[in-house]
Order: C-alpha cells, then sequence, then structure tokens
C-alpha cells in the first residue's frame, strides 16, 4: 500500500525516506521500527515536530506521519513504552518533537497531553535494487556499527548536569566554540537521551567539525542496557573521524534513566575523560550533584557551570561552599573555555 507522509520525523534520519511510502500492516513491536502514523488532537504547546533537516514544523489533525517506535522517561515531558503487540488502528502517543512514538504513561502538565498517532502501518524499504519485496524499515539500517575493539578515545569533555534543561546544551557548545577557536579538532554527542537532532545540530553550528548522537547508532532512546557499548562506539567514532578533542552531553540528569550513571560509571569512558562538567539549576543540586561524583562514582568535577552560575551571588556561593571553579558559558565563555583547556592540559597532556 502506498501512502502520503506529510511529515518525516528526524528520528528516522538514518533511513532516507521519500513523501510517497509504501506501509505493510505487519508492525514489528520492537523500539527503532519505524511506522507510520495519523496525528490526532489539537495542541497549542508542544505541537511540532522535528524533521529530518533539523527544522520544527507545526503539527495539525489528520497530519500523516512517519516516526520510530521507542521509549522514554522523561521529567519535563511525557512517559512512555513500546507496547509487546501492535496493531493496524492501534492509538499511541507522540512521546517526543524528535517523532518517537509509543504509549504514553505520564504527563507532565507543563506539556499537556500528547498527540494520539493512529498507526497506519509499518514502513518498508527495498535494499534489493530492482527488487518487489520490501522489509521492515527500522534506524539501525545504515547506523554507525559497533566498535567493539579496544580502540583509543581522543580526550573527552563530558558536560553532565543534575537534570533536563540544566544548561547542559549552552555551555557544551560555548566549550565547541572556544575549542575551535583555540585551533582543536571538535568532535562532539549527544550520549544520552531521546531521540532529537536539535543539539547536534547546535553543536555543528558552534564549531563542531563532526557532531553525532545515539540515534546515528541505530537507537531512538538509550537505556542503563545499552547506554555504555552506545558511547564508546560514538567517542571511537569521533576519534577515528580525527577529533583532537571531543565534548560529550549527557542528556537527562545524573538520577534519569538514560544510562548516564551507567556511562560516569564505566572505567573505560572514565579513563577517556580530559574534564567533567556539572550543569545545575541552584545551588543546592549543585550540592547534591558533587555528593553524586564524589561518593557514587568517585568523580571530580572541573567546574559548575548553568543557570546557577547566572549571577556572582550564586557564582560566589559555589565557589564558597563547594570549593569548585563556578563559570557562566554564556557571560564567559572565553574563561570557561581556558579553563577546560588548562584542565585537559594538566589532565591528558593535550596540547594547550
Amino acid at each position: 500500500m502506498r501512502l502520503w507522509l506529510d511529515k518525516i520525523a528526524s528520528a528516522t534520519g538514518n533511513v532516507p525516506l521519500k513523501q510517497t511510502a509504501r506501509i505493510t500492516p505487519q508492525v514489528i513491536a520492537r523500539e527503532s521500527y519505524i511506522v507510520a502514523g495519523r496525528i490526532h488532537g489539537t495542541k497549542t504547546v508542544y505541537n511540532q515536530l522535528e524533521n529530518t533537516h533539523g527544522r520544527l514544523v507545526s503539527l495539525h489533525e489528520g497530519d500523516v506521519i512517519a516516526g520510530v517506535l521507542g521509549q522514554r522517561n522523561a521529567l519535563q515531558g511525557y512517559a512512555g513504552f513500546v507496547p509487546e503487540e501492535i496493531q493496524v488502528g492501534d492509538r499511541l502517543q507522540l512521546l517526543n518533537m524528535g517523532g518517537v512514538i509509543g504509549r504514553c504513561t505520564s504527563v507532565n502538565p507543563d506539556v499537556g497531553v500528547p498527540y494520539d498517532v493512529e498507526v497506519l502501518g509499518a514502513v518498508q524499504v527495498f535494499p534489493e535494487f530492482e527488487q518487489r519485496t520490501g522489509v521492515p524499515a527500522h534506524i539501525g539500517m545504515n547506523a554507525i556499527p559497533p566498535i567493539t575493539t579496544d580502540e583509543p578515545i581522543a580526550p573527552v569533555v563530558y558536560v553532565v548536569g543534575t537534570c533536563m534543561n540544566s544548561g547542559k546544551t549552552a555551555a557544551a557548545c560555548r566549550i565547541i566554540r572556544e575549542f575551535a577557536k583555540a585551533g582543536q579538532a571538535v568532535g562532539a554527542c549527544k550520549l544520552t537521551g531521546v531521540s532529537l537532532r536539535r543539539d547536534a545540530l547546535q553543536m555543528g553550528d558552534y564549531g563542531a567539525k563532526w557532531a553525532v548522537t545515539f540515534t546515528d547508532a541505530g537507537i531512538a532512546a538509550t537505556t542503563a542496557d545499552n547506554a555504555v557499548p552506545i558511547a564508546r562506539t560514538l567517542l571511537r567514532e569521533l576519534t577515528r573521524r580525527g577529533a583532537q578533542v571531543i565534548v560529550a552531553e549527557l542528556g537527562d540528569g545524573l538520577l534519569g534513566e538514560y544510562g548516564v550513571a551507567e556511562i560516569l560509571s564505566d572505567p573505560t569512558l572514565h579513563q577517556a575523560a580530559g574534564a567533567y562538567v556539572l550543569c545545575a539549576n541552584d545551588p543546592v543540586g549543585a550540592w547534591g550533584a558533587q555528593q553524586l561524583m564524589q561518593q557514587r562514582f568517585n568523580l571530580p568535577i572541573s567546574v559548575i557551570s548553568g543557570p546557577t552560575t547566572d549571577n556572582a551571588v550564586g557564582t560566589e556561593s559555589l565557589r564558597k561552599r563547594l570549593d569548585l571553579p563556578a563559570i557562566n558559558a554564556r557571560s564567559h565563555a572565553r574563561e570557561l573555555g581556558r579553563h577546560l583547556l588548562d584542565t585537559l592540559a594538566a589532565t591528558t597532556g593535550a596540547a594547550r
């Protein structure tokens, strides 16, 4: 059956889809498979979809979209999962703007009730030239393959946060810009979270020569089970491409459900660390994160950034109470970049 897709979500990006798609009623109910669905509902907030070009497009009642089956566990968004069976006509929900689709189990009132997505079928692709037999499309196709060999990893600056929207991407982008201005070939990545191209695109805008996410490795959402092998693959892939230093954002927070704790606990990934940047919304969050980093992970914090450093009240309090450098990424980007370049030189011997 042929179907016109009004919008194609960025989460499908590994698979080059056309507006005219072939679909089948046999839906494989597993994460990372691509489905077509019709939007039901009207929203005035959280009512956009990121397309494969990275543009946010408005969704309307009746739009037919291509999205990816996946889970989400977001404090400031939706939570949901992939049901064990999916039939044509079932109603699932749009769990994020990247086009991840699943059964919603929890809603944050700030984003309202999610759009319903009426399942129309599984999107097919035809990988064999001139063959008329299609196969169900999934984002593992054309993905960065797993790298399991013990290859070196360029020095990594990990950017971690207390929760969503704690300033991680803003800090990562400013750090990338300062490293690039200093002549470094910068690789960037989003290691954990739910599929969305926006952050990686911003990293490229700020000077990263290469910017990848876990979706490029074929995953719609990271978990405690898959986060570490995906992180190792992405960091080694960036090193292969020529990155001299890597800025790696860990989406969500230290106590989230996307595998951040597992990455911070992994010896191989820690061995590659040149610095740890902590982003926090307030001093109490920064204090709690310091306790976690010290007591649970035995890891040092190189510098604190995020909204808690937005003015002198926060920065002076953090320096005094936590005995840590506190530098705002937006207002003091150059100072933050210099501090981290000095940290890398001291911890890894990387060129200043």
